[in-house]
C-alpha cells in the first residue's frame, strides 16, 4: 500500500510540475483578468459538475471569505444553491442548469469560469458560451482533452493530464494561485480597503 501512495503522490507532482512548464502563462493571464474584473467592478461565477461544482464551491470561498490577507470581501458566485439546480433541470433540462443562472448573473465585465476535467460537459460548455454572448470573458479549466473548450472560451487552460482526479488536483491549485495573485495585485490591505 505504501507503494501504491507514494506512486500517486508523485504523479500528482509530476503533473503539476508539467503545468507548471505549460501552463504558467495562461495562469498568468487568468489571474490578470480575475484583477481587471475586480478594478472594473466586476463579479466571478464559476460553475461545474460533481467534484469540479465543489471546487467552485471552494475557490468562491477564498475570494468572499479570505485567502490570505484580512481584506474586504471579493464578489464570487458559485452556481451551487440546490434548489436551483433541481428547479432548472427539473423545468427545463440539466442542459440550462448553468446558462439559466448565467442569464440572471452575468453582466459585462464579469468573469465567468467553467470547470469541465474532460472538457466534454455540454451544460459547462452552453455556459461558458452564453457568458461569452453577455460580454463576460469565458475561461474554462479542462483536462489535456479539453482544448476544444476554445470554441465556447477566451482562455482554456488544459491540465497535461487524463487522470480526473489529478486534473482536479490542478485545478484547485490553479484556484488558489489566481486567489492569491489578486489579493496582492489589488493591493488588499489589513482593515478591509482595497486600493485599485
Amino acid at each position: 500500500m505504501k507503494n501504491v501512495i507514494q506512486e500517486m503522490l508523485r504523479e500528482s507532482a509530476g503533473v503539476k510540475t508539467a503545468l507548471a512548464d505549460s501552463l504558467a502563462g495562461e495562469i498568468a493571464t487568468f489571474a490578470r483578468w480575475m484583477t481587471e474584473t475586480y478594478r472594473h467592478g466586476g463579479k466571478v461565477i464559476l460553475f461545474g459538475n460533481g467534484g469540479s461544482l465543489c471546487d467552485c464551491l471552494h475557490i468562491a470561498e477564498e475570494l468572499v471569505g479570505r485567502y490570505k490577507e484580512e481584506r474586504k470581501a471579493l464578489p464570487a458566485i458559485a452556481l451551487a444553491e440546490p434548489t436551483l439546480l433541481t428547479a432548472i433541470g427539473n423545468d427545463f433540462g440539466f442542459e440550462a442548469v448553468f446558462t439559466r443562472q448565467i442569464e440572471a448573473w452575468v453582466k459585462p465585465g464579469d468573469l465567468v469560469v467553467g470547470l469541465t476535467t474532460s472538457g466534454n460537459s455540454p451544460n459547462v460548455r452552453a455556459g461558458l458560451q452564453l457568458a461569452r454572448d453577455m460580454g463576460a470573458r469565458a475561461v474554462a479549466l479542462t483536462g489535456v482533452a479539453g482544448a476544444h473548450m476554445s470554441e465556447v472560451a477566451d482562455l482554456v487552460l488544459c491540465v497535461p493530464s487524463t487522470n480526473t482526479p489529478r486534473i482536479q488536483e490542478c485545478h484547485i491549485t490553479i484556484g488558489h494561485i489566481v486567489c492569491e495573485i489578486a489579493e496582492k495585485e489589488l493591493g488588499m490591505v489589513p482593515g478591509g480597503s482595497v486600493h485599485v
